[in-house]
């Protein structure tokens, strides 16, 4: 048994906190984790982004040591820990259903876990203290009351606060915002990025709201049945998908299909100028972003024009939502509201729209999916 617990050393891997190698882990017949390798860097705001049921807890729960895999490594802070337990693991965890005790108050909430690592009482209140005035509840206000004296939002920085205070080397956190309300979602974003950048510390977060991910993290590993589809910076999984999953999942798309012969595709509405170094003659799908595509008068030196009638505009304040069909094909535009064409807009009119090669998300080959 000593054998197992004991954790090796790997020399070539202290550079990065998180490593998985070859990491597979199945439920019956249902493979959860298939040969996924990850490296997740120090200090990194690092997501496991994916729907339902694509295997992105399963994954967080192998780095936690709660699951352990059929075959692959679990590498943290450069050492071999597969085989170890979780408290034997320099982590902390927040879960979207918080389990604060809710018999004790705030500051005991917080303290839990240095009581059980048997700390000094006053290195326990200023390690306390200091939590609470990272998560911005000053203790002379929060810390003697009890969790249900606290909003949705507040109770999650106490969980915040109780599973940074032991220094953890990596902070999992399992879809923590899902039970808040949109505002305070939105706001505990925020919150999350500033106290990361403050301490320091790896975050290791899952969710499957795109928004989430992009908003807070240094890098995404977008996770499909099991499967990394990609990993890369926000910028580089919403402009540059490796795949259609990808370019489907994060953000909005149109996707055209055809035949790709000179540079162009040869869809149902036209031929659709693109860049793309796949071979000619293959099947493929082209994903173009709404917000990429210019109406109007802007869409007069665009590499690609067509004419098409409005089916339906949707307001959102900012932006239009401009559903246009071209033949039987139906295309999403996000017109700015500033736009100096916007009001004139009509449902039933025609309209020009337009975009230029190398707009397009993707080419993806058909038979490659």
């Amino acid at each position: 048994m000593e054998m197992m617990e004991k954790a090796e050393y790997i020399t070539s891997e202290v550079e990065d906190m998180v490593v998985l190698r070859n990491i597979v882990k199945r439920f019956g017949k249902v493979v959860a984790s298939d040969h996924v390798n990850i490296e997740i860097k120090r200090n990194e705001f690092f997501s496991l982004l994916g729907p339902s049921g694509s295997g992105k807890t399963t994954l967080l729960r192998i780095i936690a040591g709660l699951e352990k895999p059929d075959e692959g490594v679990v590498i943290l802070e450069g050492k071999d820990v597969t085989n170890l337990p979780p408290y034997k693991r320099n982590i902390g965890m927040v879960f979207q259903h918080l389990a604060l005790f809710p018999h004790m108050t705030v500051f005991e909430n917080i303290a839990y876990g240095l009581r059980l690592r048997k700390f000094p009482e006053d290195e326990i209140k200023k390690r306390v203290y200091d939590a609470l005035e990272l998560v911005k509840m000053p203790h002379e206000m929060f810390a003697e009351r009890k969790p249900s004296q606290l909003s949705g939002g507040q109770q999650q920085r106490v969980a915040i606060a109780r599973a940074l205070v032991t220094q953890p080397a990596v902070l999992l956190l399992d879809e923590p915002l899902g039970a808040l309300d949109l505002k305070i979602r939105q706001h505990m974003m925020l919150e999350l990025k500033r106290i990361q950048r403050t301490v320091g510390t790896t975050f290791v977060y899952v969710t499957h709201d795109q928004g989430e991910a992009l908003v807070m993290s240094d890098r995404i590993a977008v996770i499909h049945e099991g499967r990394v589809e990609q990993v890369g910076t926000p910028y580089e999984v919403y402009e540059k998908p490796r795949t259609k999953f990808v370019a489907n999942f994060i953000g909005e798309a149109n996707f055209f299909e055809g035949v790709l012969r000179n540079g162009a595709v040869e869809t149902s509405f036209g031929v659709v100028k693109v860049v793309s170094d796949i071979q000619s003659g293959k099947k493929v799908v082209v994903s173009l972003r709404p917000e990429r595509i210019r109406v109007g008068k802007t869409a007069e030196g665009a590499d690609n024009k067509f004419e098409g009638k409005i089916r339906e505009i949707v307001y959102k304040g900012d932006v239009l939502i401009v559903m246009v069909a071209l033949d039987d094909t139906e295309v999403k535009v996000n017109v700015p509201a500033t736009h100096p064409e916007a009001r004139k807009l009509r449902e039933g009119e025609a309209i020009r729209i337009g975009w230029d090669s190398g707009d397009e998300a993707g080419v993806f080959e058909l038979e490659a999916e």
